[in-house]
C-alpha cells in the first residue's frame, strides 16, 4: 500500500512537471505570436496594456471574460476609428494587463483601474462600452466614477444575479489549492476541438466570423496565470451584481443596452430587460435571434447605438 501511494504521488509528480513545461513552451509562444499592441501603463505598480486607434471623440472598449482586446479589433475597433478616438485595454489579469489581487480583482477595482489607465493617455469622460463581463465593469464605473464618463454601452452585460451556481469548469480553475494545477493542465493540453467548441458555443446560433480564431490571441487566455486570475474573477462576480444591482438607479449618463434575444450565455429577460427598467436613461435595443456576440453579429446595431450615446452624452 505504501509502495503504491509512493508510486502514485511519483506519477502525480511527473505529470505536473511535464504539464509545467509545455505550458510555459506554449505561453511564451503565445506571447510571441500574439505580443503588446500599444504601451504598458504603470498604474499603481500594475501594468495596464492599451491600445490607442483613430481620432475624435473618446470610446473606450471593455472586453469580456475569458477574453483580450482582441476581440474588438478584428473588425470592429477599426470600423469605429473612422469616427471615434478607439482605446482599447486588456482587463487585469487578462491579455498583458497585469493581475493584481490573488483572490480575484473586483469589478469596483478594475474599473477604477481602467478609468486611471485612461486618463494617463489624455482619456476625459468617454463613452465607456463593456461585453460581457466587461459591461459590468463599464456598470461599475458608471456607479463609482460617475463624473468620469459620458454615457454607456453595454452589450450582451450581466447586470442582475442568476439562479444558476458556478460552473464545474470555474469551481475547478479558481479552487484555492485545485485550482492552480488544473489551470496548469489545461494550459498544457488543451485542443484545437475543445478551442473551437467553446468559440462555437460563445457565438450560437450564429457562427464565429472567418479569420477570428487566428486573430483572437485564444493562447493568452490559455496560459496558466491568465487561466487563475479569469476564474477567480468569475468566481465572486454574482455576489458583486448582488451588491450593485440596488444602485443601478443612480446612474445618469446615457446608458445603450443592446442584447440578444436568443443569448443562452447572460439571459435577455433576466438582465437586459431588467437593467432597462432600472436605469432611467437607459434604451434598451432586443436584437432578435441574436446570441452573445452582437459586436461581430450586428455590428450595424452597436455602431449606431454608440452613436446615440455620443449624441446624448457628449
Amino acid at each position: 500500500m505504501i509502495l503504491a501511494a509512493s508510486t502514485l504521488a511519483v506519477l502525480i509528480a511527473l505529470i505536473g512537471f511535464g504539464a509545467y513545461i509545455r505550458a510555459m513552451l506554449k505561453s511564451a509562444q503565445a506571447v510571441k505570436k500574439f505580443p503588446v499592441t500599444g504601451k504598458l501603463l504603470n498604474v499603481n505598480g500594475t501594468n495596464i496594456h492599451a491600445t490607442v486607434i483613430g481620432a475624435g471623440p473618446d470610446l473606450v472598449m471593455i472586453h469580456g471574460s475569458s477574453g483580450n482586446l482582441r476581440d474588438f479589433t478584428t473588425s470592429l475597433a477599426p470600423r469605429l476609428a473612422k469616427t471615434y478616438r478607439v482605446v482599447l485595454m486588456d482587463r487585469p489579469g487578462l491579455g498583458h494587463s497585469d493581475s493584481f489581487d490573488p483572490d480575484g480583482e473586483t469589478l469596483r477595482d478594475q474599473a477604477l483601474m481602467l478609468r486611471e489607465a485612461a486618463l494617463q493617455i489624455g482619456v476625459q469622460k468617454p463613452l465607456v462600452l463593456g461585453h460581457s463581463f466587461g459591461g459590468a465593469v463599464a456598470l461599475a464605473w458608471a456607479l463609482h466614477a460617475p463624473d468620469d464618463l459620458s454615457g454607456l454601452i453595454l452589450l450582451s452585460a450581466p447586470s442582475h444575479p442568476w439562479p444558476t451556481g458556478l460552473s464545474a469548469f470555474y469551481k475547478a480553475t479558481s479552487a484555492p489549492l485545485l485550482g492552480p494545477f488544473v489551470s496548469l493542465l489545461i494550459s498544457a493540453f488543451a485542443s484545437e476541438k475543445a478551442i473551437q467548441k467553446s468559440l462555437s458555443e460563445t457565438f450560437q446560433p450564429q457562427s464565429f466570423p472567418q479569420g477570428y480564431r487566428a486573430s483572437l490571441g485564444i493562447e493568452l487566455y490559455l496560459r496558466p496565470r491568465t487561466l487563475l486570475s479569469n476564474a477567480r474573477q468569475r468566481r465572486i462576480l454574482k455576489r458583486q451584481i448582488r451588491e450593485m444591482a440596488p444602485n443601478y438607479p443612480k446612474i445618469t449618463a446615457p446608458v445603450e443596452i443592446l442584447h440578444g434575444t436568443s443569448d443562452d450565455i447572460v439571459s435577455f429577460e433576466l438582465h437586459a430587460k431588467a437593467l432597462a427598467k432600472d436605469i432611467p436613461t437607459a434604451t434598451l435595443t432586443e436584437l432578435k435571434g441574436m446570441g452573445h456576440m452582437p459586436h461581430h453579429c450586428d455590428q450595424d446595431a452597436v455602431s449606431s447605438a454608440i452613436n446615440r450615446a455620443g449624441s446624448r452624452g457628449f
